[in-house]
């Protein structure tokens, strides 16, 4: 058996790297759409979720986002049907709605949540499909490292679904105790975070942007 050599186990590469790069290039120059959007259309991928409103809290993020969209509040990935099972749709000429289906579930939680306007939200999207629906995972966690987006990094539970019956012993996320609103989420019965605590949160993620403006 050979002796261990961990240089042996490393992959590197500049050619993934690149890649890499080009994806959040593209993702970059999507276009820009109301939320949700306005046309339904299908595939899978990658997106992003922007605000531009008069919630205080969000207010450096923004400040980012008047002139162009730099910083989203969100990022997101929706995959093909029966991805998680390692199965695809049952029939090869079937349209997949994933990815509009997500913006739009996304939009409904922003119109119940508390303290947001629902029409000061925008998105960006960046469809993967076909062999390129393998990079979903790998795009969506290389923006999030990129923007570190509060609802990724700081609030979580924007991108939670509804638990269902019987599972409601669980806390309401952090996102639904300062966004009062979605129905489901009212269930949870599991002990919380307070809303003071998540606040100190939120307001420890933007020290240094506001030390620095």
């Amino acid at each position: 058996m050979a002796k261990f050599d961990r240089n042996k186990h490393v992959y590197v590469s500049d050619e993934f790297e690149e890649l890499i790069k080009d994806t959040i290039r593209f993702f970059n120059g999507t276009p820009v759409h109301q939320l949700p959007p306005s046309e339904r259309f299908h595939g899978t991928g990658v997106y992003a979720i922007y605000y531009i409103g008069q919630n205080a809290l969000y207010a450096t993020d923004v400040a980012k986002n008047r002139l162009r969209y730099e910083k989203p509040l969100y990022v997101g990935k929706a995959v093909p049907q029966g991805w998680r099972q390692s199965r695809t749709a049952a029939k090869s000429n079937e349209l997949s709605f994933e990815l509009v289906n997500r913006l739009n579930e996304h939009s409904r939680s922003i119109e119940q949540g508390s303290d947001l306007e629902a029409e000061k939200f925008f998105c960006r999207f960046m469809i993967l499909e076909n062999a390129a629906s393998a990079m979903i995972n790998t795009v969506e966690a290389a923006l999030i490292k990129l923007y570190t987006p509060v609802w990724n990094s700081v609030v979580d539970g924007f991108g939670n679904h509804d638990p269902g019956s019987g599972r409601y012993q669980q806390a309401k996320s952090d996102w639904d105790v300062i966004h009062v609103g979605r129905a489901w989420a009212k269930k949870c019965k599991g002990k919380a975070n307070s809303r003071a605590l998540i606040l100190k949160k939120i307001q420890l993620y933007y020290k240094p942007e506001v030390k620095n403006a």
